[in-house]
């Protein structure tokens, strides 16, 4: 919104803090008006307000400017391009199929002999040989299904080695590129599962895979393209650069800040804004009446903040939220309670003997061959979840097969496989009546006021590729939160937990900020349209201050350059 120099009319007068502003503005004497005693003092305070109002919205508008550009334009790259990572399906699609042949000790006996607490367990390969991988909460430890053996160290060539069979296409030019300690600018979402090793495939795309030391496995993926089109979209956009990220209380807490002095700024502007409009154009500027006291580019800025500024405010409102700022609102997972109230408890390894497994492998295999084993528990009864790999056209010629496309579009199909009781085969989902039960254990004492089993997204549990599972049982209660949960058949677990005020923030932050409404979210390309329409209008708010910003600037630098040679001299 402009800053210009306020004015106001009293009767046929106008009075001005100091004169008109923009290119061509007329310079009209200003009228002295005897004010006196409370008028004076009337007068006074209401040109301190304004003053206050301007300046505010000026000086923030000049701190704040390329950073409100680089925010909308990184936000358009954000639209169509994200951070890299290594899609589930990828991953999955160049695993080597399980083998437990040479498995001797079982998941219980292999947590003991390493000393750890198991709240999660995988069941995959590495290096030809079946791992237990068990997660305690806070980081993953990998152990050795033949003899119980941890993985302590990863070394270069192992990880070279690793990545040759997860990349066989490029295994002549991968090589060893650095090993991280901490996080690059890609990895701070697998920032728990480091040390890892940084290992350079040598093809055209430029590929660099990460391996885990934890895991012994790659959990990241990026290429010369993703890279690129991160810095432009989400580093800019979250101000996501290394040495900042690392510090994550100073990040999130500027990241706050500036968001708070954005929402002044853009509150500010519309006051301002809407005060300077004039609806019956009794501005007059080269001779031409105008709705607008300014002209150049702040009229262009005040005519499009008065449009745009709205939507401006709510961005920056909305992601000022996405920080969670001062916790007022309860998250969307579980709690502890209620994940162990689903489960029954902590995970029973006891019920995982070798013999089970292996059954439970053999009756996967009626339907596919499985790469990797998952342990979900549901009322204290052990399961093993397998999902089947996907196959795309030409996955034998990866070298030439683009894999990006498989995530997060592509649904994997999965069978499930009681740990105690393999013999009853592989099945897909839990029945209604378990999950009804899971349910009320989650919420003892609760009154249910309705369940449904959602065939199609409701507007809190969605998603735009159609990756979250479908059915899932919504149960809501009249507990004085109001809670929903959301429980997934597929894996005997809540999916999502809803209360009043997390159902208020889901519109307050995703709503406002991806305009993820039922109406437009998946009708593309309206939903692009008006996306690029808001975030292009927010540009032109923003660049059009940028000449008369640096003019400002400089005028500023001038006169603090001769009080200086004054004050020397």
């Amino acid at each position: 919104m402009p800053s210009g120099r306020p004015e106001w009319k009293r009767g046929r007068q106008t009075f001005s803090i100091d004169a008109p502003v923009g290119p061509g503005a007329k310079q009209t004497p200003h009228p002295v008006s005897p004010f006196s005693g409370k008028r004076r003092e009337s007068k006074r305070l209401l040109f301190d307000w304004r003053r206050v109002l301007v300046y505010t919205h000026r000086w923030l508008g000049i701190a704040g400017g390329v950073l409100f550009i680089i925010w909308f334009a990184s936000g358009i790259v954000m639209m169509y391009a994200r951070m890299p990572r290594l899609t589930p399906e990828e991953r999955l699609l160049r695993l080597p199929p399980l083998d437990l042949a040479a498995a001797r000790v079982a998941p219980a006996e292999a947590a003991r002999a390493s000393g750890v607490s198991v709240e999660r367990v995988r069941i995959g390969m590495l290096r030809g040989r079946p791992v237990y991988r068990f997660f305690d909460g806070r980081r993953w430890t990998t152990v050795f299904a033949d003899n119980a053996e941890r993985l302590e160290h990863l070394t270069a060539s192992d990880a070279v080695s690793l990545v040759t069979s997860f990349l066989p296409e490029h295994a002549s030019t991968i090589r060893h590129h650095a090993y991280l300690t901490d996080s690059d600018q890609w990895t701070f979402s697998v920032r728990a599962l480091m040390p890892v090793h940084r290992v350079a495939a040598g093809d055209a795309a430029d590929t660099y895979v990460y391996v885990s030391e934890q895991t012994g496995e790659a959990v990241m993926k990026t290429t010369r393209s993703e890279r690129s089109w991160g810095y432009l979209g989400a580093v800019l956009h979250w101000i996501y650069f290394t040495p900042f990220r690392r510090h994550a209380t100073l990040w999130a807490q500027s990241i706050i800040w500036l968001s708070i002095a954005g929402c002044v700024m853009c509150l500010s502007g519309l006051a301002w804004g809407i005060w300077r409009y004039s609806r019956s154009r009794r501005y007059r500027l080269k001779h031409v009446h105008s709705h607008s006291p300014y002209a150049g580019l702040m009229k262009w800025h005040h005519y499009a903040g008065l449009i745009f500024g709205l939507a401006t405010f709510t961005w920056i409102l909305s992601g000022l939220l996405s920080m969670d700022p001062w916790n007022w609102h309860p998250g969307t997972a579980p709690t502890d309670e209620q994940q162990n109230a689903v489960s029954g408890g902590p995970l029973r390894l006891d019920l995982l003997p070798l013999d089970r497994i292996r059954e439970g492998v053999a009756a996967v295999g009626s339907s596919f061959t499985p790469k990797e084993l998952d342990v979900v528990q549901l009322q204290g009864e052990p399961f093993l979840v397998a999902y089947r790999a996907p196959w795309p056209p030409g996955a034998d010629r990866w070298p030439d097969e683009p894999l990006e496309f498989l995530s997060p579009a592509l649904a994997l199909e999965h069978r499930l496989v009681s740990a105690v009781t393999p013999d009853r085969g592989a099945f897909a989902r839990f029945d209604d009546g378990a999950m009804f039960a899971a349910a009320r254990a989650a919420m003892p004492g609760a009154t249910v006021a309705d369940a449904e089993w959602l065939q199609e997204y409701d507007a809190y549990y969605y998603d735009r590729y159609g990756a979250r599972p479908l059915p899932v049982l919504r149960v809501r209660f009249a507990d004085p939160q109001r809670t929903w949960l959301y429980l997934d058949p597929q894996r005997g677990l809540i999916a999502l937990k809803e209360e009043r005020l997390s159902r208020l923030n889901r519109w307050l932050y995703h709503g406002l900020h991806s305009f993820d409404f039922p109406v437009l979210y998946y009708r593309r390309p309206l939903w692009d349209i008006i996306l690029l329409a808001l975030s292009l209008g927010g540009i032109v708010v923003s660049a059009s201050t940028m000449l008369a910003a640096w003019h400002r600037l400089r005028r500023h630098a001038r006169h603090l350059a001769r009080t200086i040679r004054g004050t020397a001299a």
